[in-house]
């Protein structure tokens, strides 16, 4: 069975540029879903995301979550932070 939920996706840093938005407040997600597929979906709405493929890192609930093969634990409403490689010295 899978169900819908809907999750706050924030954007930081080169994501916001890529996607034009900080913030989505309702992005309906099924559940259970992998840290991947929910990357696939985000890129889907977003295809500019692609190119932060290989560096990037999901945050749920402030938790740092590779991107793999990991089922997550969502909950209607929670907060998913979409965290792109930081540059700096």
């Amino acid at each position: 069975i899978v169900f819908l939920l809907q999750v706050c996706v924030l954007y930081f840093a080169k994501s916001v540029e890529l996607t034009g938005v900080k913030e989505e407040k309702t992005v309906a997600v099924p559940t259970p879903i992998s840290s991947h597929d929910l990357w696939k979906l985000l890129v889907q709405r977003h295809p500019r995301l692609c190119t932060l493929q290989d560096g990037v890192v999901l945050a749920v609930r402030q938790e740092y979550v590779p991107i793999g093969d990991q089922v997550l634990t969502l909950g209607d409403g929670d907060e998913v932070a979409v965290v792109p490689p930081l540059s700096g010295g």
